[in-house]
């Protein structure tokens, strides 16, 4: 159980660290919209990878 929460984890990390790489893309372009709207998405999924972590952790705690 604890591995699949870890896995779920990991994957809201990527996608926000894939979030944060096309954001500065966009706003090295100076495309601000687009970086913005990909900052949301990377604040979002932050979000959801806090959550995941935490719940991994616990779950990692938890005796079997």
């Amino acid at each position: 159980m604890a591995h699949e929460a870890h896995k779920k984890a990991a994957e809201h990390h990527d996608k926000a660290a894939k979030s944060h790489r096309t954001a500065a893309e966009h706003h090295e372009k100076r495309s601000h919209e687009d970086g913005a709207k990909d900052s949301a998405s990377a604040h979002e999924e932050s979000g959801k990878a806090h959550s995941a972590s935490e719940e991994a952790h616990k779950k990692s705690g938890e005796k079997r």
